[in-house]
């Protein structure tokens, strides 16, 4: 039976242990965020947090080695009046920018923006498998991180630095845009943290605008094997799925994915997974105005690059209508995932069954 990354990955920290942070400079102390945006696992419970502003990505300790017991249902009504209260603020003054799930201990954490503008703090919140939410404290956290010198210096640009991460069989793939000419950019970088120099740049063909694009980012993105290949199945605005061999994300390389979908414009994917129900593989993403999709995610290699105008072709979708205004999601265990839902101004927190 052919194994996606992620079932390797759930394997692999299991025996991780004290390598976590085993060749990275490690600081206690306040890591000194900018920004908090896309989040990600890794071995040791790791939280890896991606610092747009800053330009960096950290790698928090955040003393996550526990397994569930059991996981049960979740639901947290509220979740942003109920982090903004605990900030001591209200719920239009924070932002909710990423939730990932340990996968061990079935604890959630939220990327938090405080406050707007010139004013805004990052924030890490844990939400516990019994909804009880807390501030991970930063003033004395053991750290690593790895500034990106290939980082974009235009205030529009810079913003979209780190898009999504995952960790994935000892590196750290980072999306997002560089400051290369082909600004749309995979980064891959060995963890713990080591040497790094630039990023791949990504070229991928945007069926509904029909032309080839390098300067629009990746915004989410699986590990995935297709035909026993480690790839990458990534999303962009508007919305084609493209697929990318892992072995071509080669420091400074430009790299041609491969468009095996359009799902129709107008429209921003904004979170995705991977999960199996029986023998069948299955993608599950959120959009912005086109609900929640699910897709076959088995013989990905058969179907045909899209190379030509179109506005829906490749891979065929259907829309999950049980799941309405779902802005983040994450898989909480083999039968469901958790997701954020928004509400009007009120977002709400709870698990799912996988469809």
């Amino acid at each position: 039976m052919r194994l996606s990354a992620f079932t390797r990955f759930a394997a692999c920290l299991c025996c991780a242990g004290a390598l976590a942070f085993g060749a990275s400079t490690v600081t206690t102390g306040n890591p000194g965020l900018k920004s908090a945006g896309a989040l990600a696992v890794g071995p040791d419970g790791v939280l890896f947090v991606g610092d747009s502003a800053g330009g960096a990505i950290f790698a928090l300790d955040v003393n996550d080695r526990a397994t569930a017991k059991s996981t049960g249902k979740l639901e947290v009504a509220g979740v942003n009046d109920k982090i903004a209260a605990m900030l001591g603020t209200t719920a239009d003054q924070i932002a909710i920018n990423d939730i990932v799930v340990n996968p061990s201990s079935k604890n959630i954490y939220a990327s938090v923006t405080r406050g707007k503008g010139a004013d805004a703090m990052p924030v890490i919140v844990r939400i516990d498998p019994a909804g009880k939410i807390s501030e991970v404290a930063l003033d004395n956290i053991r750290h690593s991180s790895m500034t990106l010198p290939d980082k974009p210096q235009s205030d529009r640009q810079r913003m979209e630095t780190i898009t999504s991460i995952k960790y994935v069989d000892g590196k750290v793939l980072i999306a997002g845009l560089s400051n290369e000419e082909f600004s749309s950019s995979l980064r891959s970088i060995p963890y713990p943290f080591q040497d790094y120099a630039k990023a791949a740049s990504i070229e991928m063909y945007h069926g509904s605008h029909g032309r080839f694009e390098t300067n629009s980012p990746v915004r989410t993105f699986v590990p995935y094997e297709i035909n026993h290949v480690k790839s990458i199945l990534a999303a962009y605005t508007c919305t084609p799925l493209v697929k990318i061999p892992v072995s071509d994300l080669k420091a400074g390389s430009k790299v041609k994915g491969t468009t095996i979908a359009e799902l129709g414009a107008g429209n921003r994917p904004l979170d995705m997974i991977v999960y199996q129900k029986g023998d069948k593989h299955f993608i599950l993403m959120a959009n912005s105005s086109r609900g929640v999709m699910k897709l076959a995610a088995d013989n990905l290699e058969t179907y045909q690059p899209i190379t030509a105008h179109t506005e829906v072709a490749g891979v065929p979708y259907e829309t999950i209508a049980s799941l309405k205004g779902v802005e983040q999601l994450d898989k909480f265990d083999d039968a469901n995932a958790v997701v954020l839902i928004g509400s009007g101004a009120t977002k709400d927190l709870r698990t799912v069954p996988l469809p």
